[in-house]
């Protein structure tokens, strides 16, 4: 139906309106989440074999770079000259500032991240609950008991024998069935979805680039994969969408679809060099997932640190 590589405007909002009739609940206000039942968490427990656990987070960057223009700011607030005392009790006291939605930091987007045509996810009219106080409906206050599920990984890069995607590829929906045969597992509904294109890899070897002009993500024909397999979270080691847009005059096509169309809450920049390697040794791409973001009522997003419990 739709072309292997660009999408036009019309074809982009048919695939939009397709994706977003097969959203839980049609204006679910959990989005995907619904799907996640405690059945499935009681299941994804079972995952469990080692009980070894793998953090799926960037250490926090503070230094600027041609993708962090604005990064993480670190520092100690006490003791004041930054010199303890020899005698008597002090503190060491610290403060931190992030751009959640930066492209370097691992983060959590909301169901209220996106504004698509002055909406947010399930028709709520952007303008009715955002503010300079932040979001007043679709917060990242959604997820405040955490996400428990069970995460499956699909190593795109392995799948093709590189060590990562290059700038630019595109991870079509053949790419995501053909890792499924060849790493034996299913995606299946509720899952919490992890796609490696190998961009921190990349990144951690040959160093940072501009990822506004190209990094490697999904094409936004994949999605009806996920929206076929009934997933509940998407991640990936990059921001989830490609660079160039296959989409002109819409530089996040991912990002519309899977949060907007489909209530998605999206997981950018992980990292997956510790856990794909476990995954490949154990022959077992499947494992217990749990992911908290903080507790922001008004927050289009959080910082997160999840884990992988193998």
């Amino acid at each position: 139906m739709w072309s292997p590589s660009e999408l036009s405007e019309a074809d982009f909002r048919h695939l939009h309106r397709h994706l977003r009739a097969k959203a839980p609940g049609g204006a679910s206000r959990r989005g995907a989440l619904a799907r996640i039942t405690g059945e499935q968490v009681l299941a994804a427990v079972r995952e469990v074999r080692t009980g070894r656990t793998v953090s799926l987070a960037a250490p926090v960057d503070t230094r600027g770079g041609p993708d962090n223009a604005d990064p993480a700011r670190h520092r100690l607030t006490a003791p004041a000259d930054g010199h303890p005392g020899s005698r008597g009790l002090e503190f060491a006291r610290d403060r931190f500032a992030m751009n959640v939605h930066g492209d370097v930091d691992s983060h959590l987007d909301a169901l209220c991240h996106v504004v698509y045509d002055g909406t947010l996810h399930g028709g709520l009219p952007a303008a009715d609950a955002l503010s300079p106080d932040g979001a007043s409906a679709l917060s990242v206050d959604l997820a405040s008991d955490g996400i428990v599920g069970r995460g499956v990984l699909l190593d795109i890069p392995r799948l093709h024998g590189v060590p990562w995607l290059e700038p630019g590829t595109p991870v079509k929906t053949e790419d995501l069935v053909a890792a499924e045969a060849r790493q034996g597992v299913r995606v299946g509904r509720g899952d919490i979805l992890l796609v490696r294109v190998g961009h921190r890899r990349r990144r951690e070897e040959l160093g940072p680039w501009d990822v506004a002009g190209a990094r490697a993500g999904l094409h936004p024909t994949a999605l009806e994969f996920l929206a076929e397999r009934q997933v509940a979270v998407l991640g990936g080691d990059g921001n989830n969408d490609t660079a160039p847009s296959a989409v002109p005059g819409v530089a996040f096509p991912v990002h519309v679809l899977a949060v907007h169309a489909m209530g998605l809450h999206l997981l950018d920049y992980l990292r997956f060099e510790d856990l794909a390697p476990l995954c490949a040794e154990a022959g077992r791409w499947s494992f217990l997932c749990v992911i908290a973001p903080l507790r922001l009522p008004k927050a289009t997003g959080s910082p997160v640190n999840p884990l992988a419990i193998l």
